[in-house]
């Protein structure tokens, strides 16, 4: 018998980085790059609560968001 103390196993690799021990997904934020929203130019319009807003990329690289 070794004199060694007894760890827990390792977890199972989780290649993606988003499961916790118990294997579950947490509440995780989620983030979208902005270029794959706005796939065919700089901006993009989104609808909230029967408003309509634009966000936009401008040419510094900087994004605006305007009602």
């Amino acid at each position: 018998m070794s004199d060694a103390p007894k760890h827990p196993p390792d977890p199972p690799e989780d290649p993606d980085g988003q499961h916790n021990e118990s294997g579950e997904v947490p509440n995780l934020p989620k983030i979208i790059k902005f270029d794959t929203l706005a796939r065919c130019g700089d901006e993009i319009w989104i609808e909230h609560k029967g408003q309509i807003y634009r966000l936009r990329k401008t040419r510094q690289d900087k994004l605006i968001l305007t009602k």
